[in-house]
This record gives structure tokens, sequence and C-alpha cells, in this order.
């Protein structure tokens, strides 16, 4: 949990990043399982309440495998998977060296959820910080430079592997628990030294959306106890309802591989054996992504569907019962209400990154369905939750540039106290984010 305030550690140049993106393939082989992230103790994990310590350590951070000066701590913990069941997760957590600098801002914890998108849990951001040697872990260098002001300022704050250790792409709930036990993690860890009364504001773009948005969602009736704490939620680009991005993004030049990325992810978390439904095309897709980083992803299944990997006689989704009943698992907002204001941002410009408009939902950033998230932010108001809305013209990625600054100020003030503005009446309609019903 020791660092250097250096500018040059926590903001590395976009130089330096691209260059070691390049160099990391030819490490892609190089990392090695490391028994830290596994859970050994004797006592059962059920016996554990969600958010319990079971390991810890220091780590020197690495950042798109440099290794800087910055130490951080991580924190093996228990959560709880899609299904409910008990499982162990693993969180980072910068803070501020008391002895080296001010100590002002250590009760402002600011919980960043990460975009690695993968199905692969070496590309979880606990492990790049601890060495990588792959491509997936120059993330964290972009990402760095998202969250750096605030360990540069003194901040707490908390970067945990949502996806959990199975990395289950896509499977929300999932997302929400361990984003919440991570939390709860910070504040039992004497070595991080949080005041009980210490706040926390959640942020998160894309894959970071998921956690974020699903963690405030769940926060009420799954971490009461966090409520004294929590105070704010900001996220962007957000998959609000997966059955409908499925149809938004099949095909698609630059986002189409997506689509059976958060299949493989979600069939995973919830047990599905989705394999009995795939023609030998998808079989093969099937097995091309079961470790696979949207960074090896991302234009390189142009013109995959949905109708290319399943059997003739399962075309109509609806017709499986257990893709039904998962896919109403991750709609956004059927887990409860937040009780804590948000801040949402979405683009619609996705022509930018060669996604059409979709016929039945409309437009989005090439990625997220705009409509889905103005829906989702009505559902809130009308339930009294303040939400400040916007939607920018650009793409997925170019949007990312525009709602950062705004998010992060809006984050800025929730930790000044200053009352959380709300624009609900001006929030235009959506599509309706009625679950799939099971057609035998």
């Amino acid at each position: 949990m020791r660092f250097s305030l250096s500018p040059q550690h926590l903001m590395l140049s976009a130089a330096q990043v691209a260059v070691t993106a390049l160099l990391l393939p030819t490490l892609a082989n190089a990392a090695t399982p490391d028994p830290f992230f596994q859970y050994s103790g004797s006592t059962p994990l059920a016996d554990h309440a969600p958010g319990t310590v079971l390991n810890s350590r220091t780590i020197s951070v690495y950042i798109a495998s440099i290794k800087t000066t910055i130490q951080a701590t991580q924190l093996v913990y228990r959560s709880t998977d899609a299904q409910q069941r008990p499982a162990a997760n693993v969180t980072t957590i910068f803070s501020p060296d008391c002895s080296k600098a001010s100590c002002a801002n250590k009760n402002k914890v600011l919980s960043y959820q990460s975009f690695y998108d993968s199905l692969n849990p070496e590309d979880a951001p606990s492990r790049a910080y601890t060495g990588g040697g792959r491509l997936p872990d120059a993330l964290p260098a972009v990402e760095a430079m998202l969250f750096g002001k605030y360990v540069k300022q003194g901040y707490t704050v908390v970067v945990s592997d949502t996806q959990g250790q199975r990395a289950d792409f896509a499977a929300g709930p999932e997302y929400g628990y361990n984003t919440l036990d991570s939390i709860r993690a910070a504040f039992k860890a004497p070595q991080i030294g949080l005041a009980q009364d210490a706040k926390v504001v959640m942020l998160g773009y894309s894959g970071g959306a998921i956690g974020t948005e699903w963690a405030a969602e769940l926060a009420p009736s799954y971490a009461p106890d966090l409520k004294p704490n929590l105070i704010g939620a900001a996220f962007g680009g957000t998959l609000v309802d997966p059955e409908h991005n499925l149809t938004y993004i099949e095909g698609a030049t630059l986002w189409g591989g997506v689509m059976p990325m958060a299949v493989v992810g979600v069939s995973r978390s919830y047990d599905i054996d989705i394999q009995k439904y795939l023609t030998a095309r998808g079989i093969d897709v099937y097995n091309r992504l079961q470790k696979a980083s949207i960074a090896y992803v991302l234009g390189q299944y142009t013109k995959v569907t949905w109708k290319d990997l399943v059997k003739p006689e399962f075309q109509d989704r609806t017709k499986i019962k257990e893709y039904v009943d998962a896919a109403n698992k991750v709609i956004m907002g059927t887990g409860g209400t937040p009780e804590i204001p948000l801040q949402i941002g979405q683009g619609t410009g996705g022509t930018g990154e060669l996604t059409q408009p979709s016929p039945l939902w409309g437009k989005g950033d090439g990625v997220m369905l705009a409509g889905d998230v103005r829906t989702l932010a009505r559902q809130y108001c009308a339930k009294g939750v303040p939400v400040q809305h916007k939607e920018y013209t650009t793409s997925h990625f170019v949007t990312l540039l525009s709602w950062l600054p705004w998010a992060t100020a809006w984050v800025d003030d929730r930790f000044a106290g200053t009352p959380a503005p709300q624009n609900c009446s001006s929030i235009a309609e959506g599509n309706p984010l009625t679950p799939l019903t099971y057609n035998p």
C-alpha cells in the first residue's frame, strides 16, 4: 500500500503503452499460475461472511509490464458468484503512505471497475499489476490514466477483478457482488486503515459499467451494511439488456465477436452446456473463445451471427429455456433499485465503429444501445433515484474521452458533499426492457 506520487509512474505516456503492447504478444505464454489467487484455507468459503479478507500481500505495481515504485495491497476475499454460491475473489487497493504524503483524502474511496472484458482469468487487473506479460496487460496502463489522479491525490482506490476467478464475462450480477465485496474487504483489512464512515463512489465505463451499475442496484439487498458509505455511482457505455445487444452487434465488423463472448461468459456463469445447441461452426468459435480477451476478438469475428452458431431448431432463442432464464437474470434493473445518486453517459454514434442502428432497438455507440440506457435511467427516476443522464453523438471509444471528465467532475462533487444533480424530466423514452418469455 506504499507508493510514490511521481506523475511519471502513474501516468505512463501513450508511447510507452503502445510500445509495450507491441512487445507483449511475444510474451503471451509467459504468465505462470500464481497460487495467491486461489483460496486454500481449511475453513469452507461458505463459513466466511461476504467481504471477509482471506489472504493479503503487498506488491510492487507493474503497469504495462513496467515495474514502478508504486506499492499496493492485494486482498483475496470471500464473495458470491452468479448462482449465489460462495466464491473467492481478488482486489487491488492503492492507498496513501501517510508517512510520506498527506492523508487528508484517505477516507475518500474510489471503487474503480475495470473494462478488462475477457474470458481468461489471467487478464484480470490483479494479475496485470503483478507483472503480467500479455497483450491485455497493457489495459491497466490505460486505465491508470483514468483513475491515476485519485491515487496521486491520496484517495484510496479499489480495483476489483469484477468478473471473478472464472472470468464470467457479461454475467452482470456476479460483477456486482464482486464489486461490493471488494469494498467490504477494503474496510475490513487493517492495513488499509479506512475509517468506518469513509465514503465510497463507484466509477466504471463499458465493462466497468457492468460492475458499477449492478453493484449500485444490488447494494440495498446484498450489502445494506455499506449504505452509510456509498454516496454515488457514475458509469457510461452500459450493457443494460444483453439479449438486445446480441441482435445489435451480431455480424458487426468491429464488435461482432463480443456476441459469442457474452454467450460463452453467461453460459459459463450459470453452468449451461451451450455446446449441445451449437453447429460445427459454433463449436469452433466456442473453443477459440474459451480464454479470449476482447483484445484478440475485436474485428476478428466479422459476420458471425447467431444463425451461424446454433442448430436450425434453436434459431429462435426463446425455445432454449436455459438461455431465456439466464438472459432475464442479466437485465439491469431486475436486481433492485439503487439508493444512491447515479450519473449515466451513453454514446449514439455507432456507425463510427461500423455498427448500424438496430431495426428493433435503434441507435447505439457501436456495442451498447442508447434506448436501453434511457429506459433504465427513467425506471430509476420513477423510483426516486437522482439520475443525471447524458447522450453523446459519438461511438463507444470516442465517447469515453468526453464522458471521463464529466464523470470525474461528478465524482469530485460527491466527495465534496455537493447535492447531486438530476435531469429525469428530460430523459426521452427508450426501449422496453421486457424479460423474454420461454416459447417451447
